[in-house]
């Protein structure tokens, strides 16, 4: 009975309601597709909620001599919008342009001490989270990181209605906001992880991943679109949105399967079975529950046992990658950060374009990462090999950002084309080690029982490609006082680090390989087993 209870302790409140009006439980295949929708819309809320602060930036510190209209970015206005230079203009509130304390000659420095502390906090905090998302039931941990973010991020607003001025505090509350945003990727990945096997978790994981964008895409659309009302409503409005997000993360998100009476998937009985269709699944579950072969409840949310910081560190291929994504993300967020300023400073086809439009082709730099986390993804899973996908991803990406460089201002359409192909290589093995790469440590074969490491070994990967992603926008800020050149100079040194800190992972791949075709070349009477059947066995 206890154990029951245990089990019932860690069924989200809304799908005990669904189930009890419905009268019968939902199969494995809709409880995969609830749970990709809503990790989807949970994580999309946190990076609209992290865009705020890049729309605001041109009202709180506005240059005095550029004649700026705040309005709806792309898709929803016009993509090229040429710039003009007429008189200065009022931006802020009070008949002083901009908002103090960020409208003095000191104001990009302080907005960008801001960004930093954000994502030093959230560097930071990654590694605590990650160790307290496999200690505790993840659907509680993340429900509380969305609502403080959401509270957080929205108090940062409330200092326009509060006339606030002091520095301090917003640089408190983006503080306080990197901590509790440090909670969602550990947290979504490792629910993913759960629910999913390693059969096409690259494909699906690489699709999934575009929440980065869609977040991004969509926090730009709302700060905007309430800009004109006061730059305050521009973080309140995606604030509630990921408090609302929370909500329902805490009433319908199913983080373990074995809370709702499915095999943990990781299990050696369960991965040899690959559970291909929900009648199996169903079979297996009751096999499992009735005849007591296999305790479900003990790896659910209540009676799992975590993995410490150290034993994580150790598990094979954890650090290589955790280097690799330092500079992955060094590379990525210097465009993230910069790619609209650099934009808004180079000719395109012989004229300059505008700040809103810098940040309108910023975005397609987004839409080519969503095509190359979906293709590493897929081709990982075809050939088996995560670590020769995302280092051949990252040497690709040294001629695409020098020809971006060199021929980017030719024309309109070179741009564009140049830009996505950037961003295709760019972010693709970004987005591969954040997802199945993580997902795939977390659940490697030297953990053994009932122990979890899946949000510890994505904190720490991820963790320490965000002292990456703080450390590629802080030396760009100094180095584009030298000139451009010296900034893609560093971009491509740290893509070539990014491939090189795999070698060794790429090789044992590549040996593998080799020794499997070799195998089949001795045994081609009928012998070999075919790559695919291999791959999925494991």
């Amino acid at each position: 009975m206890a154990g029951n209870n245990d089990l019932m302790r860690g069924n989200p409140p809304g799908i005990l309601l669904l189930r009890s009006m419905r009268g019968k439980d939902w199969s494995l295949k809709t409880y995969k597709y609830v749970v990709l929708l809503i990790t989807f819309i949970a994580y999309t809320s946190y990076h609209a909620s992290r865009k705020p602060s890049s729309i605001v930036k041109s009202v709180l510190h506005p240059h005095p001599f550029l004649n700026e209209t705040v309005t709806n970015p792309w898709p929803i206005g016009p993509l090229f919008v040429e710039r003009e230079v007429l008189g200065p203009i009022d931006l802020g509130k009070s008949k002083k342009k901009g908002w103090e304390p960020f409208n003095g000659e000191d104001g990009t420095s302080k907005l960008g001490e801001i960004d930093v502390a954000f994502l030093a906090c959230y560097s930071i905090g990654m590694y605590v989270a990650g160790h307290l998302g496999d200690s505790l039931d993840l659907r509680l941990f993340l429900t509380t990181g969305m609502i403080g973010s959401g509270i957080f991020v929205g108090l940062f607003g409330m200092g326009y209605f509060w006339n606030i001025h002091a520095f301090w505090f917003y640089l408190l509350m983006q503080m306080v906001a990197g901590l509790f945003q440090a909670t969602g990727w550990p947290s979504v990945v490792a629910v993913i992880g759960n629910w999913f096997g390693k059969r096409k978790r690259g494909l699906i994981m690489g699709i999934w991943n575009a929440h980065t964008s869609v977040g991004n895409i969509s926090g730009s659309l709302m700060a905007a679109a309430v800009l004109e009302h006061g730059w305050g409503w521009s973080f309140i409005l995606p604030g509630a949105f990921i408090f609302s997000a929370g909500i329902m993360v805490y009433l319908l998100l199913p983080a373990y399967p074995e809370d709702l009476g499915f095999p943990y998937p990781h299990q050696p009985s369960v991965e040899h079975s690959s559970l291909t269709n929900d009648e199996e699944a169903q079979r297996v579950k009751e096999n499992m529950a009735e005849n007591g072969q296999v305790d479900i409840r003990r790896f659910g949310s209540v009676n799992r046992t975590s993995v410490g910081l150290l034993d994580a560190f150790q598990i094979p291929g954890v650090i290589p990658f955790a280097l690799c994504l330092f500079f992955s993300k060094l590379v990525a967020y210097t465009f993230l950060y910069w790619l609209p300023f650099y934009l808004s400073r180079t000719a395109i086809g012989g004229k300059y374009v505008s700040v809103k439009t810098a940040g309108n082709l910023s975005a397609l730099f987004d839409v080519g990462g969503i095509i190359g986390g979906i293709l590493a993804g897929h081709l990982s899973d075809k050939l088996d090999a995560r670590a020769t996908t995302a280092a051949s991803f990252m040497y690709a990406a040294i001629p695409s950002m020098l020809l971006y460089r060199k021929y980017g201002g030719a024309s309109k359409f070179m741009n564009i084309l140049l830009m996505m192909i950037a961003g295709l290589f760019v972010n693709g093995p970004y987005a591969l080690i954040t997802t199945a790469v993580s997902a795939d440590l977390g659940t490697h074969s030297s953990l053994k029982g009932d122990s979890r490491a899946l949000a510890t070994v994505t904190a720490i990967i991820d963790g320490t490609g965000s002292m990456g992603a703080a450390l590629g926008p802080l030396l760009t800020g100094f180095l584009s006082t030298k000139g451009w050149d010296a900034v893609f100079i560093m971009l491509v040194v740290g893509a070539l680090s990014a491939g090189l800190l795999l070698s060794r992972l790429v090789l044992v791949e590549l040996t593998e390989k080799f020794s499997e075709r070799l195998a089949c070349g001795e045994h081609n009477s009928g012998g070999c087993v075919s790559e695919p059947l291999l791959r999925d066995q494991r």
